[in-house]
Parts: structure tokens; C-alpha cells; sequence
């Protein structure tokens, strides 16, 4: 029974090259017009995983379902309502941006009028309206990535894959790029982000499945899996290093000293009342502070703690 509240559907995903398995046993399940990020170090699997739901790829066993639809056996109906961007740039860089955008459009059998019509939309979605005839070599990083993923929408697709969309780019061309992204989502695609980049997961995915040797060993919202690493921390950062292991014996929980940054650190259970006690522990020790910081964990950590656990 097909349920369309899921546009996504992975079960038992397999795939081995030689001895080594790519993917052992993935499941997973996106929500229709929602952002599912994919997070994992490198070879956990997550470009296979995207290669085998965007039908570039067959697996060695399990199902996979896009848009409702199967697809292993019916690939080349799921290639109708889908989009792909690859980690590198599919455009030419000699054509200019409508020129890339008309060719794509006539790939798709678009017609020579509506490839053009469509390019046109396509290049005031995304703010090159005014670039559109330039040469693409002509382009900065952001522009070019943004150019790219216009390319990925020709066809209007239901879900988007979109594997690691902003590798190389700088803070700008990555802030363009995620502005994109969630217009689309807006708009209603659904998209599957993988990415390493810690903050691009949390910035845009409202899940997060955690890859490690080839299935997902966590998942959930940022701020669920920010939970597993304990709860809240606490920083205290001090002018004097020497003092450093008697503030980390004054702090509540289990404190990490960093001398090169001068901090002290720790996960505490109830944030208000660690920090009146650091605060006070601290004073009355005579250990001057140069700041003190209550913190959530970042997704960075997280990463660090669900990876390591699976070594």
C-alpha cells in the first residue's frame, strides 16, 4: 500500500563491493515536503545510498520507494519525478546560464519554446535573471551551484536529491545555496541533503539520520540528537591556564580541559543551577573567569560521539 504522506521509503538496503559493504541493512523514510538530512564521515555510504534511490545505481537487496513508486523495478518513471545534484558541477561552462538551462529543458523533451519559457522561470527563481546570458565560466562558486540546481528542477520534480550541494563553496555561495533550498521546500519538493557539513544539516534538514558503516545508527531532529550527548554544557573560559584543573574540579559533571583555548567544559543535567553553582564555586575559590557560557551541544559533537561509538 503506497503512502503518499512518505516520499521516501528505504528498507534492507544493501550493497557490497568486493568484501567491503557500502550499504548493511539501511532504512530509512522521508516525510513528503520536508528537508531529511544525511550525515555520516567518509565511505559510510551515504552517495551510494543516493545513487541507488535516484536509480543510477541497483542495489544488491531491499526495497526502495520514491514518489511512490518503486524504484528498482519502475526506474525509469521515478527518473521522471525526481532531481539530482552531484557534488560536481553538470553545467557547461562555455553556454551561458539559459543557454545550460534551454539544454536541459530539450533533454527532457521539453520542447524548444517551453525549455525556453521554463529556463527563464527558473533563472528569476534563483536570482540569475540578470547573468542569464553570460558565459558560466563567468560565474562565481555560488552562482554556478545556484545555476546547478535550477538544472536539477527542469522537470519540476516531486524529490530532490541534492549530494553534498555546497563542497567548495565559500560562507556567501553556501548561504545562497541554502536560501534555495528552502524556497523549494516552501514551494513543496521534498529533499534529501547529504552533506559534511555540521551546521548545513542544522541550518536546513528538519530530520537528521546519522550513516556509519553503511546504516542509520541514529536519527531524528537536530535537537534530538543534540539529547544523546548528555544535555546542555557549560564553558568557563579563564585568564589564568594554571588554574584550569581546579576550575574543572569546582564544575558539576564531568569536565573536559582545553589548555589551548584556556576552557574548561562540562554537561550538565540542570543548566540554571549549574551555573549559579560554577559561578559561585568560582568566586569563592578567588578564580577569576574571562567568560562563562550555557550552550546547547553542537551537531559537531554529536557527530563525533554517534561515530565513535560504532568504531
Amino acid at each position: 500500500m503506497i503512502d503518499h504522506d512518505q516520499a521516501i521509503v528505504v528498507e534492507g538496503l544493501r550493497k557490497r563491493y568486493g568484501d567491503k559493504h557500502a550499504l548493511d541493512g539501511l532504512d530509512l523514510t522521508v516525510r513528503a515536503g520536508t528537508v531529511q538530512g544525511i550525515l555520516g564521515p567518509n565511505g559510510a555510504g551515504k552517495t551510494t545510498a543516493v545513487r541507488i534511490m535516484s536509480t543510477l545505481l541497483r542495489p544488491d537487496a531491499g526495497r526502495v520507494e520514491v514518489a511512490g513508486i518503486d524504484a528498482i523495478n519502475r526506474a525509469e518513471e521515478v527518473r521522471l519525478r525526481i532531481g539530482l545534484l552531484g557534488q560536481h558541477a553538470a553545467v557547461d561552462e562555455e553556454l551561458s546560464g539559459r543557454q545550460n538551462l534551454e539544454m536541459f529543458g530539450r533533454l527532457y523533451h521539453l520542447g524548444a519554446r517551453r525549455a525556453g519559457t521554463r529556463a527563464d522561470e527558473l533563472l528569476h527563481r534563483f536570482g540569475l535573471a540578470d547573468t542569464g546570458n553570460k558565459a558560466v565560466k563567468q560565474y562565481s562558486g555560488g552562482m554556478r551551484r545556484r545555476l546547478d540546481l535550477a538544472a536539477s528542477l527542469i522537470s519540476q520534480p516531486q524529490v530532490l536529491f541534492l549530494d553534498e550541494p555546497t563542497t567548495g563553496l565559500d560562507p556567501r555561495g553556501r548561504t545562497e545555496v541554502w536560501s534555495a533550498v528552502r524556497s523549494l521546500v516552501d514551494g513543496g519538493t521534498t529533499v534529501l541533503l547529504t552533506t559534511q557539513y555540521l551546521e548545513e544539516a542544522d541550518q536546513l534538514a528538519d530530520r537528521i539520520a546519522v550513516i556509519d558503516h553503511g546504516k542509520v545508527i541514529a536519527e531524528g531532529t537536530a535537537d534530538q540528537l543534540k539529547s544523546k550527548t548528555g544535555g546542555d554544557r557549560i564553558d568557563v573560559v579563564l585568564h589564568d591556564t594554571t588554574q584550569l584543573a581546579l576550575a574543572a574540579s569546582l564544575i558539576p559533571g564531568d569536565a573536559v580541559v582545553d589548555e589551548d583555548r584556556r576552557m574548561v567544559s562540562a554537561t550538565v543535567a540542570d543548566r540554571m543551577a549549574a551555573l549559579t553553582e560554577t559561578v559561585r564555586a568560582l568566586e569563592t575559590a578567588g578564580i577569576e573567569a574571562h567568560d562563562i557560557a550555557l550552550r546547547r551541544p553542537t551537531l559537531d559533537e554529536v557527530f563525533l560521539h554517534l561515530t565513535k561509538e560504532t568504531v
